[in-house]
């Protein structure tokens, strides 16, 4: 790593989702990113050129393959990135994109799950170098309907009541379903978004976005601090910088050979 502080490639998948709390955490830092809209057809780097990758959320499926052909560019991008030992950090869609860059199956969940909700790290979610700064429970944003397997390799790090999967570890590379970065202002430009607000008043009727936002409100502060902290110990531990060490990459963790990206059967999807 180069310079006051780490490069990063961001993936971001729509506007009103960039990283948030943790850019803020990186720029405090002296950090850099360069941001490409991958949905808006912008090229994809060399990430090699960079000193990590974070991988946003965005209201499409990681399956939806066919529908939208950039997909298979950039779960290939990961898929290198990740098999080479680069760090990473996904959000949400960017978690599943990891999942399915892994050869795991990546589809809709039984049913969605929105609001603040509870999320429990498990017990190998204490142990990782990253998550021990995590409490054993704590209140996360949830927007999502779509789910996916723990790959082959990955130690799972996070659960909630809901969805199984919510925080996986392969290698250097990290994959968080919840949002913690995300506070009321990047909510509010969500629910500006006519699919995401056509999909949250379909899961909790009219005025859906005002009580959302009062959830969020009331949490706002806690969830930021958590992703700063959160984000910091992957920024330090993972991909290293000025007066740290990188730190080897866990030791129970073993790297398959990527399997091909699956493609699920339904390709509707309301992820963020």
């Amino acid at each position: 790593m180069t310079g006051a502080g780490p490069n990063l490639l961001v993936l971001q998948h729509i506007a009103c989702e960039p990283p948030g709390a943790y850019e803020d955490e990186l720029r405090d830092r002296g950090g850099r990113l360069q941001r490409v809209m991958v949905d808006q057809g912008e090229p994809l780097p060399d990430w090699r050129a960079f000193d990590g990758i974070i991988a946003m959320g965005g209201p499409m499926g990681a399956y939806e393959d066919d529908r939208l052909p950039w997909l298979k560019a950039e779960k290939r991008l990961i898929s290198d990135a990740v098999s080479t030992g680069a760090p990473f950090w996904g959000v949400c869609l960017g978690s599943q994109l990891l999942a399915a860059s892994l050869g795991a199956h990546v589809a809709p969940g039984p049913s969605p799950e929105v609001g603040v909700l509870p999320v429990s790290r498990t017990t190998e979610g204490a142990a990782d170098p990253v998550f021990e700064v995590m409490p054993d429970k704590f209140d996360a944003l949830q927007w999502h309907s779509d789910t996916f397997e723990l790959p082959e390799g990955a130690v799972q790090l996070a659960r909630s009541d809901a969805y199984e999967q919510q925080a996986f570890v392969f290698e250097r590379a990290y994959g968080v379903q919840f949002h913690i970065e995300v506070g009321t202002t990047l909510a509010t430009e969500w629910g500006e978004v006519p699919a995401y607000a056509d999909s949250l008043t379909a899961l909790m009727g009219e005025r859906a976005l005002p009580r959302l936002l009062d959830q969020i409100g009331t949490h706002e502060d806690e969830m930021a601090g958590l992703a700063r902290r959160l984000f910091a110990a992957w920024l330090e531990r993972i991909v290293g910088g000025p007066g740290h060490s990188a730190p080897p990459a866990p030791g129970q963790r073993h790297s398959p050979t990527p399997a091909p990206n699956p493609t699920a059967a339904s390709t509707s999807s309301a992820l963020l």
